[in-house]
């Protein structure tokens, strides 16, 4: 089954030729929300998972390589849990900028391996991401800086109880980053709660797309996945960057959240796993999205 969703993708970038660039998705939401098991998801939904790096149709880049380079006491704040990794500061987003605008260009990029516990880059090791179709990059902080959220195509926020991503973050720093629990617990009420309220869910408002539970809502998994199925086999078109749409003359533009179709309007996938319809504007309402 996977070959053939694979020989589908290579069939359309045969028969249609390759996209001008490629449709970035931006994937937001708490500390352990489930933001990479999505995106891994829609890979392998798509039959990309097996597929070698360099014949990829769909590629990921995840936000947590971008951390700064710590000076000697930043260092030490590290190794005794009273760094803030959750505050906008603790990114490069000058090599975010940067990754994103080479990959929005069509090269290939290489990505310092960032060692969680050692809290510092891996010497002459990168993540290399190859040109493909559709890049999702998922992230805490993927819409809190504005020029990096207005680079993405399609935004999609994980949106995931609280206490089920407490554990999940308290079970990956012991195994990740070798944390006792007293340290995980004291960061987490002073420094990752803190900033998911203060940083990371007021960005929530900007998604396109609102995925309660994660990978667990299929629903939500099949749309996206769908829509961006329809994409690659030019059933909808999408900017490409010069203010046309990709094939098209320019009249078949963005709507108010990016799109010409299927998801033109922000949606919301109930936890039971219906799709909550976009509420109808009043006429004397303002179709502007709040900032």
């Amino acid at each position: 089954m996977a070959g053939r969703k694979m020989k589908d993708l290579e069939k359309t970038s045969q028969e249609n030729g390759s996209l001008k660039r490629p449709f970035l998705i931006g994937v937001a939401g708490g500390t352990a929300s489930g933001k990479s098991s999505v995106c891994e998801k829609i890979v392998e939904e798509l039959g990309q998972h097996n597929v070698d790096c360099r014949r990829k149709k769909i590629a990921i880049l995840t936000l947590d390589d971008f951390y700064k380079v710590l000076d000697r006491k930043d260092q030490a704040k590290s190794c005794k849990g009273t760094y803030n990794f959750d505050h906008p500061g603790a990114l490069d987003t000058d090599l975010i900028r940067k990754t994103l605008k080479d990959i929005h260009s069509g090269q290939t990029v290489k990505i310092p391996k960032y060692d969680k516990q050692t809290n510092s880059r891996k010497e002459d090791e990168f993540t290399t991401i190859y040109p493909a179709d559709v890049v999702l990059c998922e992230g805490i902080l993927t819409f809190y800086w504005k020029d990096i959220r207005d680079m993405f195509d399609m935004k999609l926020f994980v949106d995931t109880d609280a206490d089920t991503r407490l554990s999940r973050r308290v079970l990956c720093d012991i195994k990740e980053r070798g944390r006792d629990l007293d340290t995980i617990l004291v960061q987490y009420v002073t420094y990752v709660k803190p900033a998911f309220e203060e940083f990371c869910l007021p960005t929530k408002k900007y998604a396109d797309v609102i995925i309660p539970r994660g990978v667990e809502n299929t629903v939500a998994i099949g749309l996206i996945t769908q829509h961006i199925k329809d994409i690659l086999n030019g059933g909808l078109k999408y900017k490409n960057g010069h203010g046309n749409s990709n094939g098209g003359s320019g009249t078949n533009g963005y709507s108010s959240n990016g799109f010409t179709g299927g998801l033109s309007e922000r949606i919301s996938v109930s936890a039971s796993g219906d799709v909550a319809p976009p509420r109808k504007r009043n006429p004397s309402e303002s179709g502007s999205r709040p900032h």
